[in-house]
């Protein structure tokens, strides 16, 4: 049982829509997904609405952006199963004003230096909830300034270190707060991709703020990469989950739906996370009740 856990859709930065992901999905022998667009939940209800319909299985899922402010990196956590998703809407937002106003400087930039309108990059952008830099790239591949999203004028326009980039900053939440946030939902948060992020010094402190799990299988990880995550969820108790990180053309690298999964046992773990959490608090409580009946006795 195939189960990739990480995919985007058209509602953020990927190329293909819900209905799109789900039929690839169904003719790729894959039975569960979870669509896990960026700051956006607002895929989760259709998208399992239709999943049954072809016989998927779609896990509700949203990836949050976030920021180690200590450590001065990106953070990307994965929410899963949240019991009440509306809660998430608050951090969401924050964000999506956020990445609103850069995307809206981004292509100031870009409209003035090519000879493209803010219109046109924006009907790029149709469906999504947001402006990403792939809506922008695939506006100026239209308009025959480039022939692929991520090549030379991608990283001349939004590589840190180019001196032409038209980069805008965005405030995001701290890792903390969005794992707060997450649990205040009733979900589970899971760290995505580390490897790509250079997040894994990092596993240990986030496991004290409370994360509960990490995503081990990923496209940016090596064998060795998955070995030494493993071993760390391991050590620290945590979930392990594994999804494609598909964006369709979108993606920095061409990536098939499925690429990377979660092991049967590992989606298993996933679903009975919260119910075996709650039975271990019960358990925990009871016996701190005999403990202290036992000093008064």
């Amino acid at each position: 049982m195939a189960a990739d856990l990480h995919c985007h859709t058209k509602l953020s930065d990927g190329s293909v829509g819900i209905e799109d992901l789900i039929v690839i999905a169904q003719k790729s022998g894959i039975d569960t997904i979870a669509i896990t667009d960026h700051d956006c939940l607002a895929g989760t209800v259709r998208g399992q609405v239709i999943g049954k319909r072809y016989g998927v299985t779609v896990i509700s899922g949203v990836e949050i952006s976030a920021f180690d402010f200590e450590a001065g990196k990106k953070v990307h956590i994965l929410s899963y199963l949240a019991d009440a998703p509306d809660r998430l809407e608050a951090v969401c937002r924050h964000t999506s004003v956020a990445r609103k106003r850069a995307g809206q400087i981004m292509m100031l930039k870009v409209a003035s230096r090519f000879p493209i309108t803010g219109d046109f990059i924006i009907n790029h952008a149709s469906g999504s909830t947001n402006l990403f830099k792939q809506h922008i790239m695939h506006a100026l591949m239209d308009a025959g300034y480039t022939d692929r999203i991520f090549g030379d004028l991608y990283h001349a326009l939004f590589d840190p270190t180019s001196e032409t980039n038209v980069l805008a900053p965005t405030k995001y939440q701290s890792v903390e707060k969005v794992i707060e946030e997450i649990h205040g939902a009733g979900g589970i948060a899971v760290l995505a991709h580390p490897i790509a992020f250079d997040n894994v010094d990092e596993i240990k402190k986030y496991v004290d703020m409370g994360l509960d799990g990490v995503e081990v299988w990923h496209p940016s990880a090596s064998e060795e990469d998955i070995n030494m995550l493993s071993d760390i969820c391991k050590k620290n108790k945590l979930l392990m989950t594994g999804g494609s990180d598909f964006h369709g053309i979108y993606g920095a690298k061409t990536v098939t739906l499925g690429a990377c999964s979660t092991p049967k046992e590992h989606l298993e773990k996933l679903l009975n996370y919260k119910a075996r959490k709650k039975r271990a608090e019960r358990k925990a409580e009871k016996e701190a009740a005999a403990r202290a009946t036992e000093m008064t006795a």
